[in-house]
């Protein structure tokens, strides 16, 4: 099946939003800039996002959430314990940060951190991407045979702590923060 070049430009919108926003944040990045950096051509924004730079910016994170909830889903089935799931994804974390040379961090914090709660889309969507990042841990944590309600508090303090060492990673350009996060399962 053949991807239709509208579909694509679409697409290149939202990677280029999400990478944008990631690194310079919501305010400071333009909708001339992710145009140019997605090599979209101008009508395709207001075509696909006809309330602007708002309705992208919660297309993205609402994209970027369910990227990263198939990795941590991915990562639920690929492990048998809470401490190799946090492990596993603390190290891709790590490397990811580290090839990005320190410049991304969540792919949604950042747009939330500006946004929340001033835009109600915005902060409705990322929302809903923690929530469900949040589910799949309580997941790995109740297979680990912890009561519903501890695994909640831990996956609620391994969220907490996981966007705090992105953070650290970036600000230190330094792995060690989340790597220290790895031993708290």
């Amino acid at each position: 099946m053949t991807v239709h070049a509208p579909a694509r430009h679409k697409q290149k919108l939202l990677q280029s939003a999400i990478r944008l926003f990631r690194r310079q944040g919501f305010a400071a990045t333009g909708l001339t800039e992710i145009l140019k950096n997605s090599k979209a051509p101008k009508g395709s924004l207001y075509y696909y996002f006809p309330n602007g730079k708002e309705e992208l910016g919660a297309a993205s994170v609402a994209a970027a959430g369910k990227t990263v909830l198939k990795t941590l889903e991915q990562l639920e089935q690929e492990t048998c314990t809470a401490p190799d799931f946090v492990n596993r994804y603390c190290t891709l974390l790590a490397e990811w940060i580290r090839l990005s040379g320190y410049r991304d961090g969540c792919p949604i914090s950042t747009v939330l951190l500006e946004m929340s709660p001033t835009s109600v889309p915005i902060t409705n969507v990322g929302q809903q991407a923690f929530k469900s990042w949040k589910e799949v841990m309580i997941r790995v944590y109740r297979r680990d045979n912890l009561p519903e309600d501890q695994a909640r508090l831990k996956a609620t303090r391994l969220m907490a702590a996981i966007q705090g060492a992105i953070l650290l990673a970036r600000v230190e350009q330094s792995p060690e923060a989340l790597e220290a996060v790895a031993g708290l399962a």
